[in-house]
């Protein structure tokens, strides 16, 4: 990442064509409950976050992140989705609430929680 983006960039997403394989939509051939139970505990279990809302019907997940040093509130999206009739997609959204640029933050928390995520799961395509 480069400086100047390091410095304006306070946002990060997943998407299937993220130049950064970090922010890749994830696709796992598992049901959509048991992804949607596995990101529920995994979400509950990262530090500085809390779970603000949980809606299982839309697959979505919404949580506030705190930074370690400065304790900024960021927001966290997951959302689950169908994605074919055999596979089930991730997504995560990340956006600081205060700042023009995060250095990186967002792009690391959500790395992060894919990295144990994919762990879990073991994902069929990044």
């Amino acid at each position: 990442m480069s400086l100047f983006i390091a410095l304006s960039r306070n946002v990060a997403e997943t998407s299937p064509t993220a130049e950064d394989p970090r922010l890749r939509t994830r696709l796992y051939s598992l049901s959509r409950e048991t992804v949607w139970n596995t990101i529920q505990q995994l979400a509950g279990l990262q530090q500085g976050w809390k779970v603000i809302k949980l809606d299982s019907a839309a697959g979505l997940l919404e949580a506030e992140a705190r930074t370690r040093l400065l304790k900024f509130v960021d927001d966290v999206t997951i959302r689950v989705s169908t994605a074919t009739s055999e596979r089930v997609s991730v997504d995560v959204h990340s956006r600081s609430r205060v700042g023009k640029g995060d250095l990186g933050t967002n792009a690391r928390r959500i790395g992060k929680f894919l990295e144990e995520l994919d762990s879990m799961l073991a994902p069929t395509q990044r």
